[in-house]
């Protein structure tokens, strides 16, 4: 069986590096600190699981952490988490069977990176990362901030996950910090951060700045393709929060110059017409989101609910204000397949059974 090192990057982590590291230490075969920083217990609590504990100045250089972090390893396989992430139960059994199916054929293997959960806990929000990289092979972290691995070799792809639970939010600052002190030393930002740099501007609500670096970003045209999609979108983003709608319509129809619509995108689409009341062109765009074939494969980020729960459930509110309720309580019910326990189909249920449908 291949032999994996965990490999972790910390600082001030005490609140939630035990638990990240209870959930993992027991399936790898190394753990390998190394800590940037700490001023809090995070040192003492790692060393209830390993002894090899490095120290590495930050010098605003996440590639550059990451790569020392793998440097210390000495297993066949490198793996990468953060102190906020854990395997939940059932992602501890499928690493288990890909530990144990794991050979000398796989170079890199892809793990879904859920982030973002609704009050059920259910994933709301997730993507694919390089997460089990064989070691010396070549494939070094790149990027300041938003740091990658270029994978090469055999990628196998699995449905085991990775959870991210913060308790805390971090410095939602630091890596527009880290961008513009990039700029600030006369560094050009490759394509990949161009475009995190965008979305950047964008959360700090500079949408005009977020505009000029996401539309040169597309223009240049050396993008990766789900990046190019969702610069789209976060281009429409910024034009509805400038009051300018048509420019954001036409931001994400520009999407669909990239490859075949998304349904996350024809989500985007509904919301703008039914937003203005316009429910049959709502209706005809949440129909093609269910229409849209999920791949998370490709590596984007990725809606769960944008194939199935949110089209469903929103095409209840336009057949039933176009007057079509029998239609719309059967998009109701198949809403209801997706989420049991949603308030919205609970509601929509009683105003369905008021009607003495």
């Amino acid at each position: 069986m291949s032999t994996i090192s965990l490999c972790m990057i910390v600082r001030d982590e005490e609140e939630v590096l035990g638990r990240c590291l209870e959930s993992a230490a027991d399936l790898v075969d190394e753990i390998i600190i190394v800590d940037t920083g700490s001023k809090d217990q995070t040192r003492e609590i790692a060393r209830r699981f390993t002894e090899k504990i490095y120290e590495f100045p930050w010098i605003d250089d996440f590639a550059a952490a990451r790569n020392f972090s793998f440097s210390k390893a000495s297993c066949d396989y490198c793996m990468w988490l953060d102190a906020d992430d854990v395997l939940a139960p059932g992602d501890r059994q499928r690493f288990r069977e890909l530990k144990e199916s794991l050979g000398p054929g796989t170079d890199v293997v892809m793990l879904r990176y859920n982030t973002g959960f609704d009050q059920q806990g259910r994933v709301t929000f997730s993507y694919y990362r390089e997460r089990i990289i064989r070691n010396r092979a070549g494939m070094l972290w790149k990027g300041a901030v938003h740091e990658v691995i270029e994978t090469k070799g055999n990628v196998r792809y699995s449905e085991c996950g990775v959870t991210h639970r913060k308790l805390r939010p971090s410095d939602p600052d630091r890596n527009l910090r880290i961008f513009e002190k990039l700029l600030d030393e006369g560094q050009n930002l490759d394509p990949r951060q161009q475009f995190y740099y965008g979305r950047e501007l964008y959360y700090h609500q500079r949408y005009h700045e977020a505009l000029r670096i996401l539309n040169a970003y597309l223009q240049e045209g050396r993008g990766w393709l789900e990046n190019n999609i969702d610069a789209c979108r976060q281009c429409a983003y910024c034009w509805y929060a400038l009051g300018r709608e048509d420019e954001a319509l036409k931001a994400l129809f520009s999407s669909f110059a990239y490859d075949l619509p998304r349904a996350e995108t024809c989500c985007d689409i509904g919301q703008h017409f039914l937003d203005r009341e316009s429910w049959e062109q709502a209706a005809y765009w949440y129909t093609r989101a269910l229409e849209c074939k999920r791949q998370d494969g490709l590596g984007g980020f990725v809606q769960p609910d944008a194939y199935g729960y949110l089209p469903c459930i929103q095409l209840c509110v336009c057949l039933s204000r176009l007057g079509r309720q029998q239609e719309a309580q059967a998009y109701n019910e198949r809403a209801a397949a997706f989420k049991p326990d949603s308030p919205a189909v609970a509601y929509n249920r009683s105003y369905f059974q008021s009607l003495g449908i």
